[in-house]
């Protein structure tokens, strides 16, 4: 009996790691002929204390969501990925990946990188990927980016 999967989110941040999960993910699409949902979330909490100062944040925050989603949808139809979307999402991506995006769009596989952008975060709560693998439904996978992945 052989397994496939069919719906996959991969959560991208911009870092080097979610690069490297992107690519993971683009492979097995292309195994299993799946939809790739390339999913964004702009952390909000961030936004109370420093709009005071810049309200222009929020904006900046989307349009690069908008730009890094865009380019990652390319690079995936130009790898052979028929069926893309994007899904930008906004609030904790710790919390929003696995218990907003994945049951939303029913996927059975998340792929995320194992560090993101945000190093003190990981130091005081506890990392994005570590969360997403406690609390997602489905089969998660954690991608490491060392040198025999890049």
């Amino acid at each position: 009996m052989t397994f496939e999967y069919k719906d996959i989110v991969v959560a991208v941040d911009g870092s080097e790691t979610a690069e490297v999960a992107f690519n993971k993910a683009i492979d097995i699409a292309n195994r299993n002929e799946a939809k790739l949902i390339l999913s964004h979330v702009v952390d909000t909490r961030a936004f109370a204390t420093v709009e005071a100062y810049d309200r222009s944040l929020a904006i900046r925050a989307e349009k690069y969501a908008t730009d890094l989603l865009n380019d990652y949808q390319t690079k995936a139809t130009e790898a052979g990925i028929k069926n893309v979307v994007i899904d930008i999402e906004y609030g904790s991506p710790k919390v929003k990946i696995a218990k907003d995006v994945a049951p939303k769009h029913q996927a059975d596989l998340i792929i995320c990188g194992a560090t993101g952008l945000s190093t003190m975060e990981r130091f005081f709560i506890g990392s994005v990927s570590e969360h997403i693998t406690r609390y997602a439904t489905c089969d998660v996978l954690v991608v490491r980016a060392d040198e025999e992945n890049e």
